[in-house]
């Protein structure tokens, strides 16, 4: 079962974050921007409240919690219930998928990362943004984590976790920035975004489906709103 209790509570104070922590709030955008596509349509799984599908243009998104799917709705995202292990889309539907610290709360990331394949047209992308457990931050979450409200319940994955899930699930031309080298509750100013990962706490990583040369977006996917409502609804 999604583990939501404290978003579907606390998702005011969820929200809350990113405002009583900005400079931590835009290292983790600039991390996930520099690896984001230029695409048109794209999905945000695991969408909480819309801070990261709203500056990255992405319209549609799926989270399980209905206090958190209200906040990205009145962000004007266009979001459905649902969870990351059962997409509630028909195949090949979008360019491209974002998570952003959704992994460490699935059942089975697995899973997911393969029905983010399934959703992705050909040559598509999906892009991860994790708490790598193995960096300076990780660790000191970890060690931390019943402090942590929203993090009391996360399985926190490692660099190279999420890069043997992706491979895994048929992801290929991993590409990597990371971000988060100071204490998110101390800093003043954004962080750099740099190549790799190994000592950025939040670290976000970029696959691709491979590309299909019979695929015809034209012909196989319907980008119009009629196509986003006839997506199929799935529950774990």
């Amino acid at each position: 079962m999604p583990r939501t209790a404290a978003f579907n509570q606390l998702a005011e104070r969820y929200d809350s974050w990113f405002e009583r922590h900005p400079a931590a709030y835009a290292s983790e955008l600039a991390a996930v921007r520099a690896l984001w596509p230029p695409v048109h349509e794209a999905l945000e799984v695991g969408v909480g409240t819309g801070r990261f599908a709203v500056p990255l243009g992405i319209r549609y998104g799926v989270d399980p919690s209905p206090a958190m799917r209200r906040l990205a709705a009145a962000r004007g995202v266009q979001v459905k219930d649902g969870v990351a292990e059962a997409l509630p889309f028909p195949d090949r539907r979008f360019e491209a998928v974002l998570m952003v610290t959704t992994l460490c709360f699935v059942d089975d990331p697995l899973q997911a990362i393969h029905e983010a394949y399934r959703v992705l047209r050909p040559g598509g992308f999906l892009v991860i943004g994790l708490i790598d457990r193995d960096s300076p931050l990780g660790r000191h979450y970890l060690e931390r984590r019943r402090e942590r409200l929203f993090y009391r319940e996360a399985r926190f994955l490692s660099a190279s976790e999420g890069a043997a899930l992706m491979q895994a699930a048929g992801f290929g031309e991993l590409v990597w920035r990371q971000t988060l080298f100071s204490d998110p509750d101390a800093m003043t100013r954004p962080d750099p975004v740099r190549e790799g990962h190994g000592s950025g706490g939040f670290v976000v990583v970029r696959g691709q489906r491979p590309p299909d040369p019979a695929f015809s977006p034209g012909v196989s996917l319907n980008a119009s709103p009629e196509g986003w409502q006839s997506g199929l609804m799935h529950r774990s």
